[in-house]
């Protein structure tokens, strides 16, 4: 399987939640294959680097380097037609969604990847995509 890494579980992760690396274990150990997407890898750099988390943004990198277990990818021409759509369709809804809630989503949606989240309410409707909430047991 296929997963990809919302911001705030890496944070999570970080921060050492036993669910979320019960779950990442879990998930390692049946050979799956984890993606942050460049959204994420923004979002989780920028803040690391705002609050000067050294120790944090060391085992980011450890996590994110060659050959380890989460690959950092770029998003891809396609993901940006899909976010249009769902930006329309929750707009139209009068749902309020983060643009890159919508673009790690559309990312998601694009390849038929699994998001992993500790935040389902911002991608709830978004119909079609696979959602793991790994911060509750």
């Amino acid at each position: 399987m296929i997963y990809v890494l919302d911001a705030n579980v890496i944070i999570h992760y970080l921060q050492k939640n036993e669910n979320v690396k019960n779950n990442f274990r879990k998930a390692l150990s049946n050979g799956s294959k984890f993606l942050i997407p460049r959204a994420v890898d923004y979002e989780i750099c920028r803040g690391l680097e705002l609050m000067s988390a050294t120790k944090k943004a060391a085992i980011y990198r450890e996590m994110t380097g060659i050959n380890e277990d989460c690959e950092i990818v770029d998003m891809g021409e396609d993901v940006w037609e899909i976010a249009k759509q769902i930006y329309v369709d929750l707009a139209r809804k009068s749902f309020t969604v983060g643009e890159m809630d919508i673009l790690i989503g559309s990312f998601c949606l694009c390849h038929n990847y699994t998001l992993v989240t500790a935040n389902t309410k911002d991608f709830k409707n978004m119909n079609g995509l696979q959602l793991e909430n790994w911060w509750i047991k």
